[in-house]
Formats: structure tokens, C-alpha cells, sequence
């Protein structure tokens, strides 16, 4: 899916630099999102969430904060009101665009950034957080003894990530200063609180204290075994899911009517990790699942196979076919199951080369309810009739391009 780039001023008149995830399709919401303390736009959950958000339909905003990544302005004089502000900015931008933000979403100490900046952004309808902090000084714990050096010194050098990042004292006496409470209280916006219990950085206690605080609509949903910065791509992509589902009840995704002629549905298949084989499939605005391969050839079994989803739209097709000719015969056919597995066989019978193989469906049809034996052998050859059957069995013809 496309990315723009472009930059937007930040509070103190810096540039900030910032990615845009598009949809592929029509653009039915925007979010925006804040990355973790001293991390960036780029980092593994923000870009999975981002992509996933877009693949339904929503466009993320993700930019870095001043004196991060790719934006200019000094690290060392900003603070949480300045991250706050630079959020606000954000939001303010989109806005100008005529796509101000929908959903608002923050991860660690963006998280307390996003419930603080959210007040200020009259158009977001549901905020999101992921493993933040309800006491934004929560973040001193990090500085360790250099905390006493800021605070007599004025400011001190902070390895951060194995990085060295310049913390200030009026940085420090900020977020002592800040309390997230009164403004979890009025949020007045739908809440998803995500976390993980085993979170050794941020506690699963700020979780806690942050779901007390906000007034309904709220909810929590279990990160599990998820590290603080979400960086495995599986706790990456459950979040992003959670994420994605939730959402739908807040804010309505609805998608602008087809222009005249357009065809009734295109399936859109893209990479959802260039590294490995998963696929986001959409079709249309409603309807996403991912496709993959078994562990065993080099995939991450999060998904179907292709070869799954043909034996998938098999069986779907045949329960169909049957439950609509027994409706429309008034037969007393209770319930359907299919079970379709699908083989390459050697042609041993066909006029071809015998290492030649041939794609064999087997398919099991039960049928339940009180059937006579005349309307089961009925309702078995109305099973051959159903359209995939068919498309299967005769010949059909692929045509490629490039656009």
C-alpha cells in the first residue's frame, strides 16, 4: 500500500518529518499516531499497526517528534507539554488536508502523549493505548543516577536503547508535573487500553490505573507475553487486529458509492512482510484475511495456504448450492459440512506423460436432518452443479498485466 512523505511544523517552528500509510482504496478514516520515548515513526509496531489500520481502509499519520529520526529541532529542549503540542500540530495539519484524524493511537509514553493531546483533537472518536504509562514520570526510572546529575547540573547524557539522548531538567520537572487523570476523566472518546502482563518496563498496573480513570466506553484487551516495545511481528499483527476490529464500533467506516460502471469487486493481494511469504488479502472495504505458507516452506502459518483457500471456496460454494436447492425444494435439511482436501496425483488414467500430476478435490459432503435416501442421492449431484465445481473442472483462462 502507498506511503507519503511529507513534513509539517512542529511547536517550536521545527520541520517534523512524517509518513502517511494510504489506503489502496478509498480512504474512509484517518489516524494518527505516537510513537514510544526517544524511538520513532519507524519502529516495528507502529509501521505493522499502520499497515494493517490502511489494509481496512484507514490512513495513519506517523511522524517522528522533534529532534527524532528524520525531524529537525533539539531533543534536549523538548518535554511532554512539547510532544503534546507537536500532536496537536499533527492533528491540526491533517485537518488542513480535510482529513482530520478519526482515531487517535499511542504507544508507551506516546500513549500518555495521545489521552493528554486528545482533549485538543475535537474530531478523534476513539483513542488507543498501547503499554503506556499512567504517570508520564513513570519515564524517570530510565535515567537511573544520572536523575540527580539533571537535576542539579541542569541536564545529563541518558544511554537510552543502547542510544545517547540529552535529558533536561525542565524535562524532568515536566512530566513530574503532569497527571493524566483529569484528562482521562473527560476524554469524552471511545478508549482500547492494550498491554501485556509480563511488561517489565511499563507495569501492568498503569493499565490498570488507566482503565479506572476513563469513563465508559473503555476497554482492555491482553498483550499476553508481548515485550514492552511489541517487537515481535506476531504481537505486532495481534495488535494491529485488535486494533482494527475494535475500531469498527467507534467509527463508521463507510465506503463512498461506486462510481458508474465500476466492476462489482476487485480481491487485492499485497505483502504484509517482504521477509517471509504472509499476504493481506481485502476484499473490497469489508472483508480482509491473511494468506501464508506452513513454517515448513518458509512461512509463519498465520494464514491460509493459497491451495487453502481454493479447497476453501469449494466448500463454501457446495454447502451454498445445497442449502439453496433444498430451500427452494422446502426439504428438511438441518445443517451442512464440507470437508475438502486437496492432492496432486499422478494422471496414471489421462493421455499424458505418466510423471505428468493432475490437482485432485476430495470432497466430503454430510448432511444433516431427516432426509429421505432419494433426496441425499438429489442433494449429492446438486454438490457437482455449484459454479466453483464447475470453474474447476473445465478450463479456465488467467490474463496478466503490469500496471
Amino acid at each position: 500500500m502507498p506511503t507519503t512523505r511529507f513534513s509539517f511544523e512542529g511547536h517550536d517552528g521545527s520541520t517534523l518529518a512524517a509518513r502517511l500509510d494510504l489506503p489502496d482504496g478509498p480512504r474512509l478514516a484517518t489516524a494518527l499516531f505516537a510513537h514510544c520515548f526517544t524511538c520513532g515513526k519507524d519502529i516495528h509496531a507502529a509501521r505493522r499497526i499502520a499497515q494493517r489500520l490502511a489494509a481496512m481502509g484507514i490512513a495513519v499519520l506517523r511522524f517522528d517528534f522533534t529532534g527524532l529520526g528524520h525531524s529537525e529541532g533539539e531533543f534536549a529542549n523538548t518535554t511532554f507539554t512539547s510532544n503534546v503540542a507537536d500532536l496537536v500540530r499533527a492533528a491540526r495539519h491533517l485537518a488542513a488536508e480535510s482529513h482530520a484524524p478519526d482515531l487517535l493511537i499511542g504507544h508507551s509514553l506516546g500513549g500518555a502523549a495521545i489521552l493528554k493531546a486528545a482533549g485538543e483533537i475535537p474530531s478523534a472518536r476513539a483513542v488507543v493505548t498501547v503499554a503506556a504509562p499512567f504517570d508520564p514520570a513513570h519515564v524517570s526510572h530510565n535515567f537511573g543516577d544520572a536523575l540527580d546529575v539533571i537535576r542539579t547540573r541542569g541536564e545529563a547524557e541518558v544511554l537510552l536503547g543502547d542510544r545517547p539522548f540529552t535529558i533536561s531538567r525542565d524535562f524532568v520537572e515536566d512530566i513530574e508535573a503532569t497527571t493524566l487523570g483529569p484528562a482521562i476523566a473527560a476524554l469524552h472518546k471511545a478508549l482500547l487500553i492494550l498491554h501485556a502482563p509480563r511488561d517489565m518496563v511499563v507495569g501492568i498496573d498503569n493499565a490498570a490505573e488507566i482503565f479506572l480513570a476513563a469513563k465508559h466506553p473503555k476497554s482492555f484487551v491482553t498483550l499476553d507475553d508481548a515485550d514492552h516495545l511489541v517487537s515481535r511481528q506476531s504481537d505486532a499483527e495481534y495488535a494491529a487486529e485488535v486494533i482494527a476490529a475494535w475500531v469498527t464500533r467507534y467509527v463508521p467506516l463507510t465506503p463512498p458509492a461506486p462510481p458508474p460502471g465500476a466492476p462489482e469487486g476487485i480481491v487485492r493481494v499485497s505483502e504484509a512482510d517482504p521477509d517471509g511469504f504472509m499476504q493481506d488479502v481485502n476484499d473490497g472495504p469489508y472483508h480482509h484475511v491473511i494468506a501464508d505458507e506452513p513454517e515448513s516452506y518458509g512461512g509463519t502459518n498465520r494464514g491460509m495456504s493459497p491451495y487453502g483457500f481454493l479447497s476453501a471456496a469449494l466448500g463454501a460454494c457446495t454447502s451454498m448450492t445445497i442449502r439453496m436447492y433444498a430451500r427452494r425444494k422446502g426439504w428438511p435439511l438441518d445443517h451442512v459440512q464440507v470437508d475438502v482436501c486437496h492432492d496432486k496425483v499422478h494422471a496414471q488414467d489421462a493421455a499424458t506423460a505418466a510423471e505428468t500430476k493432475v490437482d485432485t478435490f476430495r470432497r466430503r459432503i454430510k448432511l444433516e436432518g431427516d432426509l429421505t435416501p432419494a433426496q441425499r442421492d438429489r442433494l449429492r449431484e446438486i454438490a457437482d452443479k455449484c459454479p466453483v465445481h464447475k470453474t474447476l473442472e473445465r478450463s479456465s483462462q488467467v490474463m496478466t498485466e503490469l500496471s
